[in-house]
């Protein structure tokens, strides 16, 4: 198991320097922190097979030659957060990582790629935003419970109106933009469903 770490390790760096590319600019186009790529190059850490695909997507690699090399830890939670705004996005995984440094946490702009991971994955805990576009982050919300009706949900928007619609849902909480180191950690302590690894 460690030679196959290892090797997803250096294939994935390998990967990144042939597309010229720094941990943080890869980062960016996975919407993760340059510190999970790091340690996913570390071998530290594994991606889930819906990041390996995007990987090997944007990479130009065969999906299949990472996935056998790499595999899901049981005790990694799987966290996710839809914002429709990548800075937002980005300023936020950062956040997440900060406070959560040992859960596998993935960033979408498109609701429907959220969905989609989510029917992969095994979410425990996804942070949405409320107004994106002409979606909704409490549409996603009922989604994401039909698919796992134990994903904790903690709404994100710059709007305190929107609070009341929150609480319809089966929401654990709701957060102000900008999101801050303190204001998840608050909101971890009122978790509806426990987390792996916590």
């Amino acid at each position: 198991m460690e030679s196959s770490i290892n090797m997803f390790a250096e294939n994935l760096r390998y990967l990144r320097e042939k597309k010229g590319l720094s941990q943080k600019q890869l980062g960016a186009k996975m919407y993760v922190s340059h510190s999970t790529i790091a340690r996913w190059e570390n071998g530290t850490r594994l991606p889930d097979a819906a990041m390996i695909l995007r990987l090997s997507k944007f990479l130009g690699t065969d999906a299949n030659m990472l996935m056998q090399l790499a595999a899901q830890s049981d005790e990694t939670p799987n966290i996710i957060m839809v914002d429709d705004s990548s800075i937002v996005l980005s300023e936020g995984l950062a956040v997440m990582e900060e406070v959560m440094p040992n859960a596998a946490i993935t960033g979408f702009i498109w609701p429907q790629e959220a969905i989609e991971f989510a029917r992969a994955n095994r979410v425990e805990l996804a942070i949405l935003d409320i107004e994106m576009g002409k979606s909704s982050g409490l549409d996603l919300c009922r989604t994401l419970h039909e698919i796992n009706p134990t994903t904790n949900v903690v709404f994100l928007t710059a709007y305190a109106d929107y609070s009341l619609d929150a609480w319809k849902t089966e929401a654990s909480g709701f957060i102000l933009k900008p999101m801050t180191p303190e204001g998840i950690r608050e909101q971890l302590k009122k978790l509806r469903y426990p987390l792996r690894g916590r």
